[in-house]
């Protein structure tokens, strides 16, 4: 509670404090844009700890809706589009070149796309975040809430380090000798050794950090306990499966049954395509239409004699990468999932247990995009509530859930949506849902941040939509 309300004072004084006293914050922070209301309001979990008044995007240079993160900061930037307006305290949200940043606040929407915000108020704000930290911006006010599910993630205890029985003591004297040749001597003993590869004790690219070495300021005199490892936040999406996910799965059968495709990458290639043709003249599928038609794809699963696939995808990124991603069902797949944001903080590995606030985003999707995905049955539901309902019709593997309850850390975050991957996710950001099926990105002529910083690798100058199939992982 005390540093939530220093942290609070911080930003309404405006005061400079220090980065890093705050660096258990940052990761569990909620940056909230109402257009409407023309305010940010930043929490901590459901606790609002500073407000302010910006200013958004003006007609026909429209601020885009939806679930962002900071991605990238500069203390000073400016604009290579606008006349070199100066952009102090600029936190990136998108490569495309939405960020916060400070400037003139009137009491209207001003902006070429960004989101000013007043000078003390950006300043401050700048110190006190971290890449990473959520940004949602939405039409109307939304508000995070505490809810309870028992089927929502929880973090597992971490498992002892080191060997298990460490002191039992191996009879080996009651293995039998080769009768036949007493010279030979015992035989080859196995022993069975219980390893988990999502133990966070354990070493990998899933696994939190090793331990620190042992050392004589711990209270045992011992290694650093597991417990002490803070793991870093998860970002999760989940959503329905695509042209993408159809695609990898069908190039994974086409190899599977001789033909080459160049990969399971979810490009659609020479090689893909050339696979696709040569399956349907061996089953003498028409090679007129799209060439991923459902004859095609009823045909092809088939001959592998195997089933469909479930509805929906579930992904996965961890400090801006992916780490693994896996099909999962979805129940009354006709129904609208709708777009929500669930975030965890209050991780105790020990006891096993998290605190989950969720919001849900107004989100409104095109007949067009309702044909596509199969959705027959809006849903309208608002609020924590839905977003808990949403969550509940998803059936994650075991094995899957295993995996994300092992690596999660505070700040962990899912995001729920119908449409799929965001254009604007890509190398070097989370997960980014634009709402109301993206006309508002798709017109913005958009306030550009610059497109290199340091080492940072060239990125894209404007919003490039990725085509129907071909978008690699995520």
């Amino acid at each position: 509670m005390m540093r939530r309300l220093v942290f609070g004072l911080g930003l309404l004084s405006a005061t400079m404090l220090s980065h890093g006293a705050f660096a258990e914050s940052a990761q569990t922070l909620s940056i909230i844009v109402s257009k409407n209301q023309q305010q940010m309001v930043v929490y901590d979990g459901d606790k609002v700890v500073a407000t302010t008044r910006v200013s958004t995007g003006k007609p026909g240079h429209g601020t885009p809706s939806g679930i962002f993160s900071i991605i990238q900061k500069e203390k000073y930037h400016e604009s290579n589009i606008y006349s070199n307006a100066p952009m102090p305290w600029m936190q990136r949200i998108t490569w495309s070149g939405i960020a916060l940043h400070e400037g003139v606040v009137p009491n209207h929407p001003a902006s070429h796309g960004c989101v000013r915000m007043p000078g003390a108020f950006a300043r401050s704000l700048y110190q006190l975040t971290e890449n990473g930290a959520h940004v949602i911006i939405a039409d109307t006010s939304v508000v995070p809430e505490k809810i309870d599910d028992a089927l929502l993630f929880a973090p597992r205890k971490a498992l002892p380090i080191g060997p298990m029985m460490t002191d039992t003591e191996l009879r080996t004297s009651s293995i039998k000798r080769n009768a036949a040749n007493p010279a030979a001597g015992a035989k080859p003993v196995e022993v069975a050794m219980n390893v988990s590869p999502d133990n966070p004790a354990a070493h990998g690219s899933d696994a939190l950090p090793a331990p620190a070495s042992p050392s004589t300021d711990s209270p045992t005199g011992g290694a650093t306990a597991s417990a002490d490892i803070k793991p870093a936040a998860l970002r999760i999406l989940i959503t329905r499966r695509g042209d993408r996910e159809n695609l990898m799965d069908a190039q994974k059968l086409l190899e599977d049954m001789g033909f080459e495709t160049g990969g399971q990458d979810g490009y659609l290639g020479p090689l893909t395509r050339s696979a696709i043709s040569g399956f349907k003249r061996w089953k003498g599928i028409s090679e007129k239409g799209a060439l991923m038609s459902e004859e095609f794809v009823a045909a092809l699963y088939q001959a592998a004699d195997k089933p469909r696939p479930p509805a929906g995808q579930i992904m996965v990124r961890r400090d801006f990468q992916p780490i693994f991603e896996a099909p999962v069902g979805i129940k009354d797949p006709d129904m609208a999932l709708g777009t929500h944001l669930l975030t965890a903080d209050h991780i105790d590995r020990n006891g096993e247990t998290a605190e989950w606030h969720a919001m849900t985003l107004p989100n409104v999707l095109s007949d067009e995009t309702k044909r596509r995905l199969g959705i027959t049955t809006d849903n309208d539901a608002t609020g924590a509530e839905a977003a808990r309902v949403a969550f509940d019709r998803i059936d994650v593997p075991a094995e899957i859930r295993d995996r994300i309850e092992t690596m999660m850390g505070d700040g962990t975050s899912i995001t729920i949506n119908d449409q799929g991957v965001g254009t604007d996710t890509g190398q070097g950001t989370d997960f980014i849902t634009v709402t109301n099926d993206g006309p508002q990105m798709a017109e913005a002529n958009i306030e550009n941040v610059s497109d290199t910083t340091g080492d940072t690798p060239a990125k894209p100058r404007r919003v490039r939509h990725a085509p129907k199939l071909g978008v690699g992982l995520y």
